[in-house]
């Protein structure tokens, strides 16, 4: 077993031996195996690699390969610089120390920002004019759960071009072994920034041009999340009264019982302290869902329509049209065309808002979960740049945040998440499809459904919307009944 041990050994680059054991044995695991990952159809899910931490895919050693996988579809030269953020799960450090390892040995300037929003990663790539950013995250995930998202130049996600080249690269191990004969590639630096949350905060405040927020009390829920520290620190240096909850971080309690999953506790505290709005931001920290001064909470699309007819009316909507997903509801849709604004649909993920953003000239777009998009202030959804514009909103209008979210009436709407085994591609469940026809002749242009499979987790969504709400109730229970007879 040790000339074993010795063999396997001289297989691997010398850089390996710095590493600490647990980076090792994961990565001498993946040697010894002749199939050292199981079968998958991709890596990549619409916000990045994510699963259980420390298994596949979501492994120091995994991490380590993204590292030189990114150098490499950077173009592989020496001097790439790359930021790291992380929000803060106890696996995040694991993960850190494999994605470092992985660049500095492929040759990059690697530059550690510690414990920061998602968005702060993207803005300091575009602020610092480096290469690529890597955010370890799992967003609004369990603790136990971690992942990988990467932004390009700019502090844009990646194209689907790259990011299928990174996929590539990360599900073969040949191409390593090609490089290392390729030539000795010079050894890569890390450093510490420390500063680029101060950094961030200063560009966030910005975002409002500095505006005076005295007068307003805000409770904010950080989510025990990466916004822990500069969510509330933000606000109160605007000048806003500061209620905080869930900002003791330990590792273990991300997300659990706080947070934009659970923005009735944000509500709750709003009610009891008379304040004029609650903040709820996820584990990253690049969504937000908002509570009233009641404690309602307000639904990503209600905050999008009273943000676009906002925009409009200060002049600020160019085009007179936002984007959403297909994910929203169908009564933002009559609110917005009766103030004369467009709404074009694109898939899931804050990534295509963007991409379809960008493709229209469009400046304001998001999702129902949260993700609202500022794009004169940010290249990906960000949770405080976005309750900063909503506070603005509320200063310049004198109105109250219910009744700026007035503007819409939402169709009853049930959506339906079901854990399944394996993902078998719809089209190829045929009492599924059947299910799917039924209701769309039955609804006509009185509502409409939606199914997909979540991108992150091993789970069916089914969207069911409708004018009246029994016959939600009465459609989805036909697909739940058909989705556990067929998939189980």
């Amino acid at each position: 077993a040790g000339t074993q041990k010795i063999r396997t050994f001289d297989f691997l680059p010398s850089w390996m031996a710095l590493l600490p054991g647990y980076l090792i044995y994961p990565c001498l695991q993946s040697v010894k195996r002749k199939n050292p990952a199981p079968a998958m159809k991709r890596l990549f899910g619409t916000d990045g690699i994510r699963g259980v931490a420390n298994e596949h895919p979501v492994t120091a050693c995994m991490a380590n390969k993204l590292g030189r996988a990114v150098v490499k579809a950077l173009g592989g030269k020496n001097g790439v610089r790359v930021l790291i953020g992380r929000d803060t799960r106890e696996s995040g450090g694991m993960l850190e120390d494999g994605l470092v390892a992985g660049l500095v040995s492929a040759g990059a300037r690697t530059i550690r920002l510690g414990v920061v929003p998602s968005p702060a990663v993207a803005l300091l790539v575009r602020e610092m004019g480096a290469d690529a950013g890597v955010m370890l995250t799992a967003s609004h995930n369990p603790h136990t759960d971690n992942g990988m998202k990467v932004f390009g130049a700019g502090g844009f996600k990646l194209s689907d071009e790259i990011e299928a080249e990174i996929e590539t690269l990360l599900l073969s191990d040949g191409w390593m072994v090609d490089a290392a004969e390729e030539g000795r590639v010079e050894e890569g630096s890390v450093e510490d920034f420390p500063e680029g949350l101060r950094k961030y905060a200063e560009c966030a405040k910005a975002s409002i041009d500095g505006m005076d927020l005295a007068g307003l009390k805000v409770v904010i829920d950080a989510g025990t999340g990466a916004g822990f520290e500069v969510g509330p620190q933000i606000f109160r240096e605007l000048g806003a009264e500061v209620i905080a909850m869930a900002v003791a971080p330990d590792g273990r309690n991300i997300n659990e019982g706080c947070g934009a999953l659970h923005a009735e506790q944000a509500g709750k505290l709003v009610r009891e302290s008379g304040a004029d709005l609650g903040v709820s931001l996820d584990g990253d920290a690049d969504r937000v869902i908002f509570t009233d001064a009641h404690g309602n909470t307000l639904s990503g699309d209600r905050m999008m329509a009273m943000c676009a007819i906002s925009l409009k009316y200060a002049g600020k909507l160019p085009g007179d049209a936002m984007v959403a997903t297909v994910m929203s509801n169908l009564g933002m849709d009559e609110a917005l065309r009766a103030e004369g604004i467009s709404v074009f649909r694109a898939g899931v993920g804050d990534r295509m808002v963007l991409e379809m953003m960008r493709e229209k000239g469009i400046v304001f777009g998001g999702e129902n979960s949260g993700h609202l998009i500022f794009a004169e202030h940010a290249t990906t959804g960000d949770g405080i740049v976005s309750a900063l514009q909503v506070c603005r909103m509320m200063k310049e209008s004198g109105k109250i945040l219910a009744e700026l979210a007035s503007v819409m009436r939402e169709y009853p709407s049930t959506l339906l998440n079901l854990p399944v085994r394996e993902k078998t591609p719809i089209g190829d469940l045929p009492k599924l499809m059947a299910l799917i026809s039924m209701a769309e002749k039955s609804f006509g242009t009185e509502g409409r459904q939606l199914v997909r499979y979540s991108g992150t987790e091993n789970k069916i969504r089914v969207l069911v919307e409708h004018r009246d709400a029994d016959t939600v109730d009465h459609w989805i229970a036909k697909f739940r009944d058909t989705i556990k007879e067929e998939i189980g």
